[in-house]
């Protein structure tokens, strides 16, 4: 079975063309494959194909199995796509979110569009861990909670990542976490996700977050430029609506690391 290693700012995935013939289900497979230490190892599975004229499909896994939608990792499918002569420069992507416009604005670079925000629930009331006085609520595709933090490169990301995760006001699914320092025009982010259960070097639905909350909460304005931990820098645009945001795009780096097969 071919297999294409992409990454996103560091946030990487197994994409396959397909899903294969003769494949475990995808939850499965993406159990599988993702593994560091028995496989090929990512943050998640990819399954892209074409879907019609200016059309791509994509669904994404995470590393436990789950389904979700990945902002990283659908401009890595699109970016695949443009590779492989699957679409033009300017296409759309058929996500779990439906579809999104998506552009290749230069080498290994790529511009997606986002969900539209509905509602942004600013500085959200709960019962936070010791260290966390702000949190702001909000769904780009997956639901993110965004904590404004001091001396970020510091953060025990893993710990207190994981104490909110879970936390009840975010409901049964939880939410993914990031924390956000601004440092003159940029805005520094480091992301635990949920299904992957631990940090990430990137995440692009919560750059998205934390670049819509900050600009609704006053604290940036758009276009807002921020800088994952993996050091890669990403710009998001967006225009407020009401308690929310329209029009939100981001771009960013989408690169294929390398290719090979597995049995």
């Amino acid at each position: 079975m071919k297999f294409w290693k992409m990454s996103g700012a560091g946030n990487d995935f197994v994409l396959l063309k397909g899903p294969p013939r003769g494949a475990a289900a995808p939850g499965r497979l993406a159990r599988r494959l993702c593994d560091r230490r028995l496989s090929i190892g990512a943050d998640g599975l990819l399954l892209v194909r074409r879907a019609g004229r200016g059309l791509v499909s994509v669904r994404y896994f995470n590393s436990d199995g789950s389904e979700a939608f990945c902002g990283n990792g659908s401009r890595c499918a699109a970016m695949w796509a443009f590779m492989k002569g699957l679409s033009p420069r300017r296409f759309r992507l058929v996500t779990v979110r439906g579809e999104l416009p998506a552009e290749i604005t230069g080498k290994e670079r790529v511009r997606m569009r986002m969900p539209d925000v509905k509602k942004v629930s600013l500085r959200f009331k709960g019962r936070w861990p010791a260290g966390v006085k702000e949190v702001h609520f909000l769904d780009t595709g997956v639901p993110h909670a965004v904590v404004p933090v001091k001396n970020i490169d510091r953060l025990d990301v893993r710990v207190l990542g994981r104490s909110l995760r879970r936390h009840p006001a975010f409901g049964r699914a939880g939410a993914n976490v990031d924390f956000v320092e601004k440092k003159g025009g940029l805005v520094l982010v480091r992301t635990y996700e949920r299904g992957v259960e631990d940090e990430t070097l990137a995440c692009g639905t919560g750059i998205t977050a934390a670049a819509v909350a900050l600009t609704l909460s006053g604290s940036s304005a758009p276009p807002v430029r921020l800088r994952s931990r993996g050091g890669d820098d990403f710009t998001v645009r967006l225009t407020p609506s009401g308690r929310g945001a329209a029009g939100v795009s981001v771009e960013g780096p989408a690169r294929l690391v390398f290719a090979g097969e597995i049995k």
